[in-house]
């Protein structure tokens, strides 16, 4: 099959390498984290038959339509399509060309842009290994024995992780489990140790029994856990994070009952069912699916009044617990968020935002849209890295007090 694809490239010779530069191409994005396959690469040799080579961009989008199926892989796409393909004469000679030479990479890239780590890592596997053995060997001349792996890793920022790093990190939040942490409704349930007398089911024994005495029947309140609603920013500027925290998602979402996750940009979407799927890479690749928006602009004060106005009343029953996931860069400038921030917070039992600017030392509140959330929430947290989400999963099992506002808190703090 390859080398009939093979015969069908343009102006193809015996002695061509353009298949062979495709194929690894390819490899290449397979070891970044694409999911390619055999069936992928053959399509690209057809595709690049039917198109041609006579056009550099023609070329590019034949290979992003067959390589690319999600937005959040376009990023990585181009910038690892203008580094492998950085001859801007390489359709003229493409026939004979060798594969390319892995050095130098970096000096190639695309102006104003930093090479993906997992990029460079799959452009240059032989040097990884390499730095991995010295990384290695300086550990072993230079050890403690408080060095630990598992330490580094949870506390190494999502941003800067490698492949490897990424898929430990993916693999360690898939064993995540919330805590039952449970409130007590205004329903009650027959229990033997109660501190309330149940006075109807105490007369009914009374009259069966027909003893000389009443037995006294007690009750107590029913305990149940609250809702937990998890609106999720998937705007640019939350890119490099959203696919960690749709992992996180997925895992509270089959970890428990009644969770409810939305995803915003620049509108609404309700991904509760898609994240239901026990596989993981389906989940994630319907959400893709549903999602129009994903790596846009931003609307905040746009999608809470959309969530207020047709979903609070459906999900924020029985103390509902809400998660918010943004960095509260708002492309509205803030219109009307803070009365959507007031209805949420009066509408939900706890509040909590999750900010990933907030790992920075000098974080101040100084956006507009940060600034109008902050009075609005009972905790502000940080999530960007394993140690962040860990201790969102213990401050959910825990039944805090409400707070005064998030501005207030973080100046007490900042103070």
């Amino acid at each position: 099959m390859l080398d009939a694809s093979l015969r069908e490239l343009p102006d193809a010779t015996p002695g061509g390498r353009l298949a062979e530069n495709i194929m690894h191409f390819a490899r290449v994005l397979r070891r970044a984290g694409l999911p390619i396959g055999p069936g992928q690469v053959l399509e690209a040799l057809r595709a690049v038959a039917a198109v041609g080579l006579d056009n550099r961009e023609d070329f590019y989008w034949t290979l992003h339509a067959v390589f690319v199926n999600r937005r959040d892989q376009r990023e990585l796409f181009d910038q690892a399509f203008h580094i492998f393909w950085r001859n801007p004469d390489i359709l003229g000679r493409m026939m004979s060309l060798m594969l390319p030479e892995m050095g130098a990479m970096q000096d190639n890239a695309p102006k104003g842009e930093e090479m993906s780590r997992r990029l460079a890592e799959a452009l240059n596997p032989s040097n990884n290994k390499a730095k991995e053995q010295l990384e290695d060997e300086e550990i072993t001349l230079d050890a403690t024995l408080t060095w630990s792996a598992n330490e580094v890793l949870a506390k190494k920022d999502f941003e800067k992780m490698s492949s490897e790093e990424i898929r430990a990190a993916v693999a360690a939040i898939q064993r995540m489990r919330l805590p039952a942490m449970e409130v007590k409704t205004r329903r009650y349930r027959a229990s033997l140790t109660g501190s309330r007398v149940d006075m109807r089911r105490t007369l009914r024994a009374a009259l069966r029994g027909g003893q000389g005495y009443i037995p006294l029947m007690k009750r107590e309140k029913r305990v149940r856990r609250p809702p937990l609603v998890i609106l999720c920013d998937i705007s640019g500027s939350m890119e490099r994070y959203s696919r960690m925290l749709l992992h996180f998602l997925h895992a509270v979402t089959n970890d428990r009952d009644r969770v409810f996750t939305f995803l915003f940009g620049t509108r609404l979407t309700n991904v509760t069912r898609y994240l239901r799927y026990k596989d993981v890479d389906e989940a994630l690749a319907r959400c893709g699916d549903a999602v129009n928006d994903w790596s846009g602009g931003t609307r905040i004060g746009h999608s809470l009044h959309e969530f207020n106005q047709y979903w609070s009343r459906r999900v924020l029953t029985q103390g509902a617990v809400v998660l918010m996931i943004s960095d509260g860069l708002d492309r509205d400038e803030a219109a009307g968020l803070t009365i959507e921030m007031e209805r949420l917070h009066k509408s939900c039992r706890r509040l909590i935002w999750l900010n990933p600017l907030l790992r920075f030392e000098g974080f101040q509140p100084k956006s507009v849209g940060i600034r109008a959330i902050l009075p609005h929430v009972d905790e502000f947290r940080t999530i960007h890295n394993l140690e962040s989400m860990k201790e969102l999963v213990a401050a959910l099992s825990l039944d805090a007090p409400r707070r005064q506002g998030g501005m207030r808190m973080f100046k007490d703090e900042a103070a």
